[in-house]
């Protein structure tokens, strides 16, 4: 059965997005919580491990310099992508720009759920709806298919 792309290329280089009311709302809630987080000090956080890796390990001297270099414009980036995806929420149309300020927000909170409830490979996304992470569990399975959807229509 021929099932309808969420979001696809238009002929005009545009991209139409077909997200319902209830998967518009689920972004609205989500993505102020992680601003807020990002605004704070997220890279004290363990969950934001994925969002600022360490790049010098063994050096925590040059670990602190390139913190003072790029930290503020990493965050800065991922807040703007945010308030791009809060700004075009109920859009139907977006830019490519737009779009790829989309796929980068909807990937930043998906790493951070995905560090907060220790995923990875191996892991079973399948949790029974008693489970007290069920909730999360099912909103990092629904941002890895939008993020699939996403990336599918700018491949």
């Amino acid at each position: 059965m021929f099932e309808r792309k969420l979001v696809r290329r238009t002929r005009d280089g545009s991209f139409e997005v077909r997200l319902g009311e209830e998967e518009r709302t689920v972004l609205r809630d989500v993505l102020p919580q992680l601003k807020a987080a990002l605004q704070g000090d997220a890279s004290a956080d363990p969950a934001f491990r994925r969002l600022f890796p360490v790049a010098y390990a063994q050096d925590p001297e040059h670990e602190a310099e390139y913190r003072a270099l790029v930290g503020d414009e990493l965050t800065a980036g991922r807040i703007a992508n945010i308030d791009t995806v809060l700004a075009t929420v109920d859009a139907s149309k977006l830019t490519e720009d737009e779009l790829f300020a989309w796929m980068g927000a909807v990937n930043d909170l998906r790493l951070v759920l995905g560090t907060r409830l220790d995923v990875s490979e191996e892991s079973d996304l399948h949790v029974d709806a008693s489970h007290p992470d069920a909730p999360v569990y099912a909103l990092y399975a629904y941002l890895g298919w939008l993020l699939e959807h996403l990336v599918d229509a700018v491949s």
